[in-house]
């Protein structure tokens, strides 16, 4: 017995399904072709993350989700598509991040910026919670101590604020500095939430203290290293300059690196 191929055809006709609106989407953005995102709760409030299957491509203060996916595309020229939620698993490791957590991992999708910018964030990546680096000490320990002024562009580009911790950055003379994600008033929020005495960095800055030693260790570290942070009233000592402290004797810590900071 044959079976007419008019009759196959016919047959197969009935089996077509229609694919998903959001197979094409899900199919772009795990190859880095477009854009899923969604809302999460920060110390300043819901932000926007956009995500790839390359990593984190976005971290904004969107008003609303027609802005955000209009200016993502013309940032990266890929189309942006909304979800519910964050994955879990990369929920879970901004919320570690946020709480400090260095060693947890997140991949950027960092394509179209240029090596200097790269060099910036990932050496901003390595400054601890609750801690703060001048821009001087970036330019420094990416070899480049004369580029303070670029470090501060570099880090007004961060595409991924929070996650890379471009507010841990302030100005050579301690003061808090411009910030992107809202300016200076959501770097301080920010700041305090991580714990950051405010008040007093921004006392020492005005008084032109940059380095704080221990009489006991004979170690000089920047004001917010935590080991400056343990040096009790009794033994701690303010000097002004690297050069003030190693004519008292004293040498700089090997944790927070303030030569990088007199360097530049």
């Amino acid at each position: 017995m044959t079976i007419d191929d008019r009759d196959v055809e016919a047959a197969m006709s009935g089996l077509a399904t229609r694919a998903p609106a959001t197979l094409a989407p899900n199919v772009l953005a795990e190859v880095g072709l477009a854009d899923r995102y969604a809302r999460f709760d920060s110390p300043i409030g819901p932000l926007v993350v956009a995500w790839n299957g390359l990593g984190v491509s976005a971290v904004e203060a969107a008003p609303d989700d027609a802005a955000f996916e209009a200016d993502h595309r013309a940032r990266t020229g890929r189309p942006a598509h909304p979800v519910d939620r964050l994955p879990e698993r990369l929920a879970s490791a901004i919320a570690r991040r946020l709480e400090g957590d260095r060693r947890v991992r997140i991949d950027l999708d960092l394509r179209g910026h240029t090596d200097f910018e790269r060099d910036v964030w990932h050496k901003a990546l390595e400054i601890p919670r609750g801690e703060v680096r001048p821009y001087g000490w970036v330019a420094a320990e990416i070899g480049r101590p004369k580029a303070v002024r670029a470090v501060g562009t570099a880090l007004g580009h961060n595409p991924v604020p929070l996650i890379v911790p471009c507010h841990r950055v302030v100005r050579s003379d301690g003061t808090i500095g411009q910030y992107s994600l809202g300016g200076p008033g959501n770097k301080r929020t920010i700041l305090a939430a991580e714990g950051l005495d405010l008040p007093r960095l921004e006392q020492l800055a005005s008084s032109g203290v940059r380095f704080i030693g221990s009489d006991t260790t004979k170690i000089f570290c920047l004001p917010t290293c935590r080991h400056a942070r343990r040096v009790t009233d009794r033994h701690r000592l303010e000097f002004h300059s690297m050069a003030e402290g190693q004519a008292r004797g004293y040498r700089a810590c090997m944790v927070c690196r303030p030569a990088s900071a007199a360097a530049a």
